[in-house]
C-alpha cells in the first residue's frame, strides 16, 4: 500500500531516503556509491532539492547534475538499469500509481539526458513504450 497519493516534500523525502537505503544495500550498486559519497546526508539533502526543484517547481537545486556525472568514472548500462529498477520499485512502494509514474518517467528522461550527455549511448529501458524526450538541464 502506498503511503502518498501525491507528491510532496515528505513523499520525496521518503522516496530518497528508502531508495538510496536500497541502493546502499543492493549487491551491485552498494560498492559503487558507498565508494564515492562520503556524506550520504549531505547527498540525499541534494537529492530531495532535485526532485522538489523538477517535480514540485520549489527552485531549491542549484547544481549542475551532468557537470558532477561527468567526473564519475562511466558505469555500464546494466548499472543504470539496475538504479532505474530500485527507483521504479521504491517509487511504486512511497506513491500511488499516477504519482509514482511521474517519477519513473522523470527518471527516466534524465537518466537518458545524462547517459546522452556523458557520451554513453542512448540507454536502454526496460520500458521501451516511453517516449523519451531530450532533457535540458539549468546551471
Amino acid at each position: 500500500m502506498p503511503l502518498f497519493a501525491t507528491a510532496t516534500e515528505v513523499g520525496i523525502a521518503t522516496l530518497v531516503d528508502r531508495f538510496y537505503a536500497k541502493v546502499r544495500a543492493d549487491e551491485q550498486l552498494g560498492p559503487i556509491f558507498n565508494g564515492v559519497i562520503a556524506d550520504w546526508t549531505a547527498h540525499k539533502r541534494i537529492l530531495r532539492d532535485f526532485w522538489s526543484s523538477i517535480v514540485l517547481r520549489s527552485g531549491r537545486y542549484r547544481g549542475n547534475p551532468m557537470g558532477v556525472h561527468r567526473e564519475l568514472p562511466p558505469f555500464p548500462q546494466a548499472f543504470r538499469q539496475r538504479w532505474l529498477a530500485l527507483w521504479r520499485e521504491t517509487a511504486h512502494e512511497v506513491f500511488e500509481a499516477s504519482t509514482a509514474e511521474l517519477f519513473i518517467g522523470t527518471a527516466e528522461r534524465v537518466a537518458q539526458g545524462l547517459s546522452l550527455g556523458m557520451k554513453l549511448g542512448r540507454l536502454s529501458l526496460e520500458h521501451p513504450s516511453r517516449i523519451i524526450e531530450p532533457l535540458h538541464f539549468v546551471s
